[in-house]
């Protein structure tokens, strides 16, 4: 084989594994918005691709948005809520971590890490209730800003203090030498260097809130407080699956994360190689 046709071949290959990603990212999205367009004897008919337009049920997006439309608002306080808690407990606990010489100030750092082998989620129900119980924040969306917020803390620290580490101390050795305290050098200088990654540790743990279905299908009870993931489940009939109705509601719900990805991509791509550009 000749360096053309070797760099050809290598070309090709990484076409096919392109493509093999993108069919495997986006065929379940074109699914789901064509079944929500069906009745159910038309998906039974035609469940791989769409009817005449004449044919499309709208109606299931009108039931979709009543079921799931006013859950939106719950999701959105909950998701913002936990970011904001985490970062800010997160930055300036990186940023005392990383900068910072003192006694004890591995030990603090690893027995932080150290809580991330702690057993979290469905392991920890029955705790975990009993203490939002304790609280008094049972159906309370208070309790799960709390328990999104700070159960993302860990991992934002973790890679927080790896990258303010790499940020050249004589930058904040020329701040404090013109009279800039730590609060100014947080907000000036690490802030300002370290956006592309809190940006992307903010969009992750947006995404973790918001998919949450556990916690708030047992620490809510009205209806009007519940977030998106548990509405869901409000079209998932006891007998007979409504898919139009079910896969339109899905289609509903991921409306916001479409927004918020595409106003955030260059954030998250910038992010996620800031530490691999980075001397």
């Amino acid at each position: 084989m000749t360096h053309q046709s070797h760099l050809r071949f290598k070309e090709w290959c990484k076409h096919a594994l392109l493509c093999c990603v993108l069919f495997f990212a986006f065929v379940p999205f074109f699914l789901m918005l064509m079944i929500s367009l069906k009745t159910n004897d038309q998906y039974t008919t035609n469940p791989w691709w769409f009817d005449a337009p004449s044919q499309w049920c709208w109606a299931n997006w009108t039931k979709g948005w009543n079921t799931v439309g006013h859950y939106i608002t719950n999701s959105i306080v909950v998701a913002v809520g936990s970011v904001l808690l985490c970062l800010t407990i997160s930055i300036p606990t990186s940023y005392v971590i990383a900068r910072y010489r003192f006694p004890g100030r591995e030990l603090v750092y690893y027995a932080l890490m150290a809580t991330m082998f702690l057993p979290g989620g469905a392991a920890a129900l029955v705790t975990t209730f009993k203490l939002i119980s304790s609280m008094g924040l049972v159906n309370n969306l208070a309790a799960l800003v709390l328990l999104s917020g700070i159960g993302g803390q860990v991992s934002c620290v973790f890679i927080l203090r790896q990258f303010i580490e790499e940020i050249p101390k004589e930058l904040f050795e020329s701040a404090s030498i013109d009279g800039a305290g730590h609060l100014r050098q947080m907000w000036s200088i690490m802030l300002p260097l370290s956006g592309p990654v809190i940006g992307t540790l903010a969009i992750m743990n947006f995404l973790g809130a918001w998919n949450d279905l556990i916690m708030p299908l047992i620490l809510l009870r009205d209806d009007q407080m519940l977030t998106i993931p548990v509405g869901l489940m409000r079209l998932d009939g006891e007998y007979v699956k409504m898919w139009g109705e079910l896969m339109a509601g899905y289609s509903i719900a991921a409306i916001p994360l479409v927004i918020l990805f595409l106003f955030t991509i260059r954030l998250f791509v910038r992010g996620l190689t800031a530490g691999a550009v980075k001397g």
